[in-house]
């Protein structure tokens, strides 16, 4: 992959919002990683970083917070009503990242010495963006920064959650476990609900009036998860079960129509209600874990990341995509495809750790679901590349 950042290339439409360059690079480090991820898995290829850290870094730290960084850096100014992001900051962001990647995924087959220095590049880029949101809410004169606080507050759990992977993997692998408990709950999980709370039922018309505790209260409860399964693996069922709960009851008192006959807004409503499932359905899991020992594959963190967070991921990145090239927002065929598609990789991914609990052979549908889910990746990028990369209209 070739990309020339100078002004007077060819590229200079692609690099003009933030989130175009973050969100293309994204979609091919998740095909890469989700690729590479299968042949090891099945012992086809072997790399020097073991197998799960791979996974669970590449997707973390390669898809999710490249989307977060172009999203957020594209509407983080509007929510604060401050002024956009210089071309030129936000590019050094990108380079980070994009030179960050290349070395991690080529260290994953060559020497762990490039994975290493890769993700000091990502971390820093990582960083760098973090201070562009904090500068943002420095600055801005909103007196109301209640979900911009929670938006940054989830941001640096995530710097810190990437630091703490990146110790784990270079000095003391203990501290992976805690990386991973910190970057899905208070990074991804938090972040993508600190955004969803403001703008979904903003979209959605919903006359009800925000519950200004709700995100304290959460940002309690998952704390007292981690420190939980801190203590002892599987133990944080109960803090689950009330999450789940408290968040199903908020959106149902946001009174959505669903389905939603609009494909835009059923998505992220969709997204929205994988939340309380992912909870109360990996509290059920952990506790089933903790008495009988059975394996159920990580299904909490897989609810929530694909359920929720990728499903949101899709819906927001689609809506920004086509909003800010110009096009009319509305769903085409394609469109309404990949958002039925995001739902199938979910369910596939959930029928593996149910096979697995069961003692049965899972390997054929864990190849279907990575399949599924690397083509639905090129559909999305076949659909949308051009908007991002040039900018087209598209043919309704």
């Amino acid at each position: 992959m070739h990309m020339k950042f100078s002004e007077n290339s060819d590229d200079k439409y692609f690099f003009s919002q933030p989130h175009q360059p973050f969100f293309v690079l994204a979609f091919i480090n998740a095909v890469v990683l989700m690729v590479l991820f299968l042949l090891v898995y099945k012992g086809i290829i072997h790399i020097p970083i073991p197998a799960l850290n791979f996974h669970a870094y590449g997707l973390t730290y390669l898809l999710f917070t490249p989307v977060f960084l172009g999203f957020l850096l594209t509407t983080f100014p509007r929510f604060a009503s401050t002024p956009v992001i210089e071309k030129t900051v936000y590019m050094r962001v990108f380079s980070f990242f994009y030179l960050g990647a290349t070395l991690y995924v080529l260290g994953s087959i060559v020497s762990p010495i490039f994975s290493a220095l890769g993700m000091v590049l990502i971390l820093i880029g990582h960083i760098y963006g973090m201070m562009l949101l904090r500068n943002i809410y420095l600055t801005t004169t909103m007196e109301d920064k209640h979900d911009i606080f929670w938006i940054l507050t989830a941001m640096k759990f995530g710097v810190l959650a990437h630091i703490l992977f990146i110790c784990g993997q270079l000095f003391y692998a203990p501290l992976i476990g805690l990386a991973n408990e910190i970057g899905i709950y208070l990074y991804l999980f938090l972040l993508t609900f600190s955004v969803a709370q403001r703008m979904v039922p903003f979209f959605s018309h919903s006359m009800e009036g925000k519950n200004e505790y709700l995100l304290k209260v959460i940002f309690a409860l998952l704390l007292l998860h981690i420190v939980l399964e801190g203590f002892y693996a599987n133990s944080s069922f109960v803090v689950d079960i009330i999450i789940g709960v408290l968040i199903g009851k908020e959106i149902l008192r946001w009174k959505f129509q669903f389905p939603n006959p609009d494909p835009l807004l059923w998505v992220l409503h969709t997204a929205l209600y994988w939340i309380p499932v992912a909870f109360i359905v990996g509290a059920v899991t952990n506790f089933t874990t903790l008495m009988t020992g059975t394996s159920f594959l990580a299904l909490d963190i897989h609810l929530i990341t694909l359920g929720f967070v990728f499903t949101m991921l899709i819906g927001f990145g689609t809506r920004v995509t086509i909003g800010h090239s110009g096009n009319s927002m509305q769903a085409d065929i394609v469109t309404k495809t990949l958002f039925y598609g995001t739902q199938l990789v979910v369910l596939l991914r959930v029928m593996v750790s149910v096979l697995a609990a069961f003692g049965m052979d899972f390997m054929v549908l864990f190849d279907i679901t990575v399949t599924v889910w690397v083509l639905f990746l090129l559909l999305w990028a076949w659909r949308f590349f051009p908007l991002l990369i040039l900018g087209k209209k598209r043919s309704e």
